[in-house]
């Protein structure tokens, strides 16, 4: 019988642990004969009952087990602690708020049986998403694509079934900003998606504001692309020949063009009824090599 290790991050969802865990059992009922399953939670560092939750469902059944980190580190370090103490034969992947409804589970499942190592999933509509979300999102991947050498799959999250060998893959992967679907993109393996309708929230509010939204799109370009490091070294060529041609340039005026006056004299005459006459000499230096023209 073979192991399937559900790992949910989870950070502040004390009244999503049972309703998950109950449409997860309900789920995963339907293919005990063939599967048997770990649910695995990753409490990010949650200031209310949620790590309570957990240990009262791991009393209840051992097929629950959680990891408690020392802090909220984020969704990324999270899961990548779901890779690592993961024991399963594959892995699903998914979030604690109900959106990614279990019973895509079973799709994945078969398909995984067919030989593909990564299953993901897809949505089709974005249920309670407000249409500048929407909008954004499409520019955001559409920017992605352009600038990064692997492309990442658009509007293909977190939610998908890893064969043991993915999850070994990405245990190799250590980096502390993590950009995870971009990695799913990196190490590979043979793909196959399968599509859903992502459902509002079953109760509190997410997590995700458009802050934490930028910081997660900043943490794509900047992690997972030489997109920066590109457009510095450009920068730094444009920069240094724009100021090499200004050298050439003032040398170039100063060889030919610079010139300065020496004043010889300078005298006043005074006249009755208040007249006067100004004499000066001069000698203007034209250029360095030393030509001079005089006046008065």
């Amino acid at each position: 019988m073979k192991l399937l290790t559900i790992s949910v991050p989870a950070y502040n969802e004390e009244t999503m642990i049972v309703p998950l865990y109950e449409r997860i059992v309900e789920v995963m009922n339907e293919v005990k004969e063939t599967y048997t399953f770990e649910l695995l939670f990753i409490n990010d560092g949650s200031k209310d009952g949620t790590l309570d939750q957990m240990k009262a469902l791991h009393k209840k059944d051992n097929r629950v087990v959680f990891v408690d980190l020392s802090r909220n580190y984020g969704k990324e370090i999270a899961m990548a602690a779901g890779f690592d103490y993961a024991k399963g034969d594959a892995l699903v992947t998914m979030d604690a708020d109900l959106q990614h409804p279990p019973e895509v589970i079973l799709e994945m499942l078969k398909l995984w049986e067919l030989g593909y190592e990564d299953v993901y999933a897809k949505r089709n509509r974005r249920e309670g998403e407000t249409w500048l979300k929407k909008a954004t999102s499409k520019m955001y991947y559409r920017i992605l694509q352009k600038v990064a050498r692997i492309p990442v799959l658009p509007d293909a999250g977190d939610f998908r079934l890893l064969d043991r060998r993915c999850i070994e893959a990405l245990k190799q992967m250590r980096e502390t900003n993590r950009y995870t679907k971009g990695l799913y993109s990196w190490i590979g393996f043979k793909k196959i998606e399968v599509t859903f309708d992502a459902a509002p929230r079953y109760d509190g509010q997410s997590k995700w504001n458009y802050q934490s939204l930028i910081n997660l799109a900043l943490e794509g370009i900047t992690s997972y692309t030489t997109f920066p490091l590109r457009l510095s070294t450009y920068s730094g060529f444009i920069v240094s020949a724009a100021a090499f041609i200004y050298m050439i340039y003032l040398f170039i005026k100063t060889l030919l063009f610079w010139g300065r006056y020496e004043w010889l004299s300078f005298t006043h005459d005074y006249y009755p009824i208040f007249r006067w006459r100004t004499t000066y000499q001069y000698r203007y230096h034209w250029g360095i090599f030393g030509t001079d023209f005089s006046g008065s």
